[in-house]
């Protein structure tokens, strides 16, 4: 067998034994903090001119700290991880709609939307926060290892 038929066979036993449930709340803690981060200098830079600018700055810790409670703790993982998850998922469909919304605002709008793509509010980076949201979501879905 090839090496990425090894490692993908590898993969869908880590997913089927419950190893992978820890590893995808791991992923969403780190996720969450680089994402709050990043999405924090973006907005600073804008000034933080929209109050709901604030909001994934805030939900980024809170979904790191429910991730690493998700690695630490089952209850935890199938509680707490989903609750925060879902909002930072919501957090990042609404600023998809935020962020297109302002694009059609500038001037020219959506008539010079080449322009205003590249020149206003990222289109596409609200989505990376739905990401890390979706991938708490899965975690939470999946079996833990050493449970029925």
């Amino acid at each position: 067998m090839s090496r990425t038929g090894g490692a993908l066979a590898r993969g869908l036993d880590n997913v089927r034994t419950g190893r992978f449930q820890r590893t995808l709340a791991l992923a969403t803690a780190v996720g969450a903090v680089v994402t709050a981060g990043e999405i924090y200098l973006e907005h600073d830079r804008a000034g933080f001119g929209n109050r709901m600018m604030w909001w994934p700055v805030v939900l980024g810790p809170i979904g790191a700290v429910a991730g690493v409670a998700g690695v630490c703790d089952e209850r935890l993982a199938r509680t707490l991880l989903p609750v925060a998850s879902a909002a930072i998922t919501a957090n990042g469909v609404q600023g998809t709609y935020l962020h297109l919304r302002g694009i059609g605002q500038k001037p020219g709008g959506w008539r010079m939307a080449r322009y205003n793509v590249e020149m206003g509010p990222p289109m596409f980076a609200p989505a990376l926060m739905s990401m890390v949201g979706g991938m708490g979501l899965v975690a939470a879905l999946l079996r833990r290892e050493g449970s029925r």
